[in-house]
């Protein structure tokens, strides 16, 4: 049948999907076989060339930093949802002292953890965290530790087929059903000078998956590791750096302005004393405002290149597709702000903070977060720092938890907050929604102008409200511009 279908197909002047066509045009055209199969074989140098443009490329740093500031920012907090106050609080002090103590490595506290997984992520694609439990007299709040692990000490080139129906596919161990079972440790990252060795190959650890965090982007179902964020532009990339130096070279030497005494008689000097003959190549080194005296019969001649008038229109529609592979808003990228109003910034914005919002809630939140919230409970119940007898029946409702990432700055703060003040009030959205939008939690943010209010009674004071400011906003001031 499929035999008749592509004869069929032969015999028709123009195929339906020119996407799926042949001949010439579509000569040389990439295309893409296994997902899975490309990531095992360029994920690691893709890593590693954007691991690179990352520490030496001013425009990818402040884009991976766009990111990481907009998805973590301070931290992606947790607000526990146990039906009891006073479970919900003192999970709340539990967790707050836990956190300066979460880094196995003491780099950082917990958010800082977030912010450099996320960075992992974005520069090559994907990081592992590891669970580890400590003793109780080690830890002054959960014995419980997370240690990142980079992504090469999973090695992709692990490819094992074990008993049972389990094998072992780039580092990760399934079942028979295709669960995640365990994933096998390198001690230390390949290339590490202090990398222990054995034979001669690295030894590695079975850790169970339970104990592993995999915080990846998937793609496509079935994706087994991770891939940089800088796929998409890293040949722009490196292109675009090139013609940058060779501009700049070029800059450098037209600004070299240097004379050329022509001697014929060999009376002036005779030949250039800084001249050199290296592998039958004449040498010189040039110094502006230098005169140089060449022998007879000598004569040098430069090549003149085209000026690049459009350098700058160049460089900026290049810089606009790397923002647009990395998802990031140019003005982000570049810091240039020329020719940006209000209505421009907010367009742009908007979507960028909707790529955000899902990368919080469907990729940190999901699998960062939450495994760690289940472990951390779980470990304080289980060491005696949280009392909760009920715990074994029904551990959900301690389990429980809403994440609240950080706040967006508002664009013109006088109406976004004027515009959220009338959805409350119209009951298109309530105050501990808009409340948690903000990074906040309501029961907090409650009791605390309770507590603001009744302390401003006990001593006498009273605040009236601010007059409405009449100062234009910017959106009518980009109308009057």
């Amino acid at each position: 049948m499929l035999e008749k279908i592509r004869i069929w197909l032969g015999k028709s002047e123009r195929r339906s999907f020119e996407a799926g066509g042949t001949g010439r045009r579509w000569n040389k055209a990439g295309k893409m076989e296994s997902l899975n199969a490309s990531i095992l074989a360029e994920s690691t140098v893709a890593a590693r060339r954007a691991s690179y443009y990352c520490r030496n490329n001013s425009w990818v740093t402040s884009a991976v930093q766009a990111i990481v500031a907009n998805a973590v920012g301070c931290g992606i907090k947790p607000r526990s949802k146990h039906p009891n106050p006073a479970v919900r609080d003192a999970l709340h002090v539990l967790w707050n002292r836990w956190t300066d103590e979460a880094d196995a490595a003491g780099l950082a506290d917990f958010y800082g953890l977030q912010a450099m997984a996320v960075r992992a992520m974005v520069e090559t694609g994907e990081v592992f965290a590891r669970l580890r439990a400590r003793r109780n007299e080690d830890m002054r709040s959960v014995p419980l530790q997370v240690e990142l692990i980079d992504r090469e000490q999973v090695p992709l080139d692990r490819v094992t087929e074990l008993s049972g129906g389990t094998r072992i596919r780039a580092g990760i161990e399934f079942d028979a059903i295709g669960r995640r079972v365990a994933y096998h440790v390198l001690k230390a990252r390949p290339g590490d000078p202090f990398a222990p060795l054995t034979g001669n190959g690295y030894d590695t650890t079975r850790v169970p998956a339970a104990d592993i965090i995999h915080l990846f982007q998937p793609l496509a179902p079935g994706q087994l590791r991770g891939i940089t964020w800088l796929s998409p532009v890293l040949l722009r990339l490196h292109e675009l750096e090139q013609y940058e130096d060779a501009t700049v070279v070029k800059a450098k030497i037209a600004n070299l302005f240097t004379g050329f005494l022509r001697d014929p008689g060999g009376d002036a000097g005779g030949q250039a004393a800084a001249a050199s003959l290296t592998n039958n190549i004449l040498q010189l080194d040039l110094e502006p405002g230098e005169i140089f005296p060449l022998p007879p019969g000598t004569d040098i001649t430069f090549s003149d290149p085209i000026d690049t008038e459009d350098y700058g229109t160049f460089v900026k529609n290049h810089l606009r597709g790397i923002a647009s592979g990395l998802g990031v808003p140019y003005e982000a990228v570049s810091g240039d702000l020329e020719g940006v109003n209000y209505s421009s910034i907010r367009a742009g914005l908007v979507e960028f903070r909707r790529r955000v919002e899902q990368l919080q809630h469907n990729v940190i939140a999901y699998q960062f977060c939450r495994p760690i919230w289940e472990r951390f409970v779980t470990v304080a119940v289980l060491s005696g720092a949280l009392p909760a007898r009920d715990f074994e029946a029904n551990p959900a409702p301690y389990l429980s938890v809403e994440w609240l990432p950080p706040r967006f700055e508002y664009v013109d703060p006088k109406k976004d907050v004027e515009a959220e003040i009338l959805a409350v009030k119209s009951g298109l959205k309530s105050r501990s929604q808009s409340i948690a939008e903000r990074g906040y939690d309501a029961e907090q943010v409650d009791a605390e102008i309770a507590a603001e209010r009744q302390r401003a009674e006990a001593m006498g004071l009273s605040f009236e409200s601010l007059p409405t400011s009449q100062a234009a906003t910017p959106a009518e001031e980009d109308a009057n511009a």
